[in-house]
């Protein structure tokens, strides 16, 4: 049983906490969990009581993914609140929510634009909104649950911060085409035949449109860049995670939809992106 984005080991909370992991650690290996220490540790500094932590650890044994039981996911060095049903932020995307804060960045003014597509919990939101000078962000996702979850992460802040419940870009206000600086989207890009492929963290407790790409996995990835031009500012960029091999046919579709595109890839956490400019 291996966690579909394991949250993060890294703190040693146990070490500031009465429950000892010790006794869960193989109780979650012999359930199959590749990161069974980690995960041990993590159970334990956050149950209150011996009977609290056993209910988590049945939780995970029963299939559960860790963030699920544990109510959150580490994102950047964010803790990002996921609740059942929700997708779990990826490490992998950590590389996309670092691209765009690096282009933000370079925008040298405070106030840019941001949109983020498919923003599931808001994770890579939260990464823009924490990173760049007071941008004005719009987050948007179809499904009901992961806009509740967005919500809770991504905070209104002097009304800079608008979480939209909607088919892409739908719900956003009409104002803001022309105007997006940043435009990330985390789209589905699993092939629709792989989904039943998938470890069952991700098959049997994410949403599947969080998942399914359709045929190819492309469906949705053309849609955010066929209609990226009427949103994007002069020099705004879209920012679009993808696999390695899907990345030339994901290239063809952003380039086709009049951006310039190229794909950056991080060996270290496996991601592949495709990075678009328009105009400017």
């Amino acid at each position: 049983m291996s966690s579909a984005s394991p949250a993060s080991s890294g703190s040693s909370p146990s070490a500031r906490l009465p429950l000892s992991a010790a006794p869960v650690v193989p109780v979650l290996r012999a359930a199959g969990c590749v990161f069974a220490e980690d995960e041990a540790r993590l159970l334990a500094s956050a149950a209150r009581t011996p009977a609290e932590l056993a209910a988590m650890v049945e939780r995970r044994v029963a299939g559960l993914p860790i963030e699920h039981v544990l109510g959150w996911a580490e994102f950047c060095g964010l803790r990002i609140a996921v609740g059942p049903g929700v997708f779990v932020p990826r490490r992998r995307t950590e590389f996309l929510a670092r691209e765009a804060v690096r282009l933000g960045r370079a925008l040298d003014r405070p106030g840019a634009v941001v949109v983020d597509l498919c923003c599931g919990s808001g994770a890579v939101g939260a990464v823009l909104a924490a990173a760049l000078d007071r941008p004005v962000l719009h987050a948007a996702d179809v499904d009901a649950a992961a806009v509740a979850c967005a919500r809770r992460n991504l905070a209104p802040a002097d009304g800079r911060v608008h979480v939209h419940e909607g088919d892409l870009y739908a719900p956003l206000p009409a104002r803001l085409r022309g105007r997006v600086d940043v435009l990330v989207a985390n789209v589905p890009y699993v092939p629709t035949g792989a989904v039943g492929l998938l470890p069952p963290e991700a098959r049997d407790h994410e949403p599947r449109v969080a998942l399914d790409g359709g045929a190819d996995g492309l469906d949705v990835l053309r849609r955010v860049a066929a209609a990226a031009p009427s949103w994007l500012a002069p020099g705004g960029h879209l920012l679009i995670e993808t696999s390695e091999e899907q990345a030339p046919a994901a290239v063809a579709a952003v380039g086709g939809a009049g951006l310039r595109a190229r794909v950056v890839v991080s060996e270290e956490l496996s991601a592949t992106v495709v990075v678009a400019s328009f105009g400017g």
